[in-house]
């Protein structure tokens, strides 16, 4: 049955691929997929959006929460989970246009940490091993979680500092693909001592403000009534978590659609000298999947074909454009950004509940929905 209804969406889509200048037609496509997609998943609340030449469609279906009644929009506020990864990317980039690091250096020369960083067959991790999870470190820190109303509590830089002392490295960096937190968090840590700024504060000045994103923070009203709610898989409501440094470069940003969807635009004005550099560093493709091994943790929303800065570069397949996408999950909630940078296209969808069947089911839509709104 859902194998039937994804081919009505995907027929549906072709029929209706939505010109330049109808804003409706979008609309109506994003609306129909939407529900489609919201009808196959046993989720309480699911918010989807699309953009294509500057033109933006959002559709929300179910409830912010248990007791709102109210369906998800443009301006529902939700943790990203790890889609935060692609915004530390870009305050990467951001540096390394301006010539405060490179891509190349080793993580030592930037973490003023008193500790043996790790080496495997005489290989240093580099900064560009630590944002194209090829750094050979594990996905996380060894530390116990901590209450289920702060989880994060014990990821404190000395935590990380005993964790990277003399690390065990899986593989040499560089030769094969580990999807790691711990590698991306370390990021954060070493952007910090490079800039003497605050990660939040560097990543609003950097990345935040040039892109006009008003919405996406570390931190938001807890009790808001715009607040997505999450839900385990059981389908109870999750208690909201406090963001800890120790999770600044990994997953701790909260957003919206609408802030996404705009995020993806910026992404996709190629052209605009305005922080071309940064875009042009930003998209590109540094570790190809061909030699990598192993290769764990990096297909779950889409094969991956190669790595650019955070982002999963899946490579043009039939209709398919290429595609830059990231997937999230944090605090109940599931969520999936993907664009086509040569096709002006993009779609960002979340639910809130983790239901990771669904998952698997939303992420393969929207790279179908991509491949039908993209002019040929």
């Amino acid at each position: 049955m859902k194998k039937f209804l994804l081919l009505s969406v995907l027929a549906v889509c072709a029929l209706t691929r939505p010109t330049a200048a109808d804003e409706r037609l979008l609309k109506e496509t994003v609306e129909f997929t939407g529900a489609i997609l919201f009808s196959s998943i046993d989720v309480p609340g699911l918010v989807i959006g699309a953009t294509r030449n500057g033109e933006t469609a959002i559709a929300g279906f179910g409830s912010v929460s248990d007791d709102s009644g109210q369906a998800p929009d443009g301006d529902t506020l939700m943790r990203i989970g790890s889609i935060t990864k692609v915004f530390t990317g870009a305050a990467l980039a951001s540096m390394v246009a301006d010539g405060q690091l490179g891509f190349s250096d080793r993580l030592e020369q930037h973490l003023e940490w008193d500790v043996a960083f790790p080496q495997k067959d005489g290989r240093p991790i580099k900064l560009i091993d630590l944002v194209t999870h090829t750094s050979g470190l594990p996905r996380e820190i060894d530390v116990d979680f901590g209450p289920p109303d702060d989880p994060f509590k014990p990821h404190t830089r000395e935590a990380y500092e005993r964790n990277l002392d003399n690390a065990d490295l899986y593989f040499a960096p560089g030769d094969g693909a580990l999807y790691s937190n711990f590698a991306f968090n370390l990021i954060s840590w070493a952007l910090e001592d490079v800039s003497g700024q605050t990660f939040p504060d560097l990543l609003s000045e950097r990345v935040l403000k040039p892109a006009g994103l008003s919405a996406t923070n570390y931190a938001v009203d807890e009790t808001a009534d715009t607040l997505f709610q999450g839900h385990a898989p059981d389908g109870s409501p999750l208690p909201s978590i406090p963001t800890h440094p120790g999770i600044y470069g990994s997953g701790g940003l909260y957003s919206s659609a609408n802030d996404m969807l705009h995020w993806l635009s910026w992404h996709m004005d190629r052209f605009s000298p305005t922080n071309a550099e940064m875009r042009l560093l930003d998209h590109a493709a540094y570790v190809s999947r061909d030699g990598l091994d192993p290769v764990l943790g990096m297909d779950e929303s889409g094969h991956m074909d190669a790595m650019g800065l955070g982002w999963v570069i899946m490579h043009p397949e039939g209709d398919r454009p290429l595609i830059l996408q990231k997937a999230g999950g944090m605090q109940g909630i599931l969520s999936y950004a993907a664009f086509a940078p040569t096709r002006d296209v993009g779609v960002f969808v979340a639910i809130n509940q983790f239901n990771f069947a669904a998952a698997m089911e939303m992420a393969p839509m929207v790279n179908e929905l991509i491949a039908q709104l993209a002019p040929r």
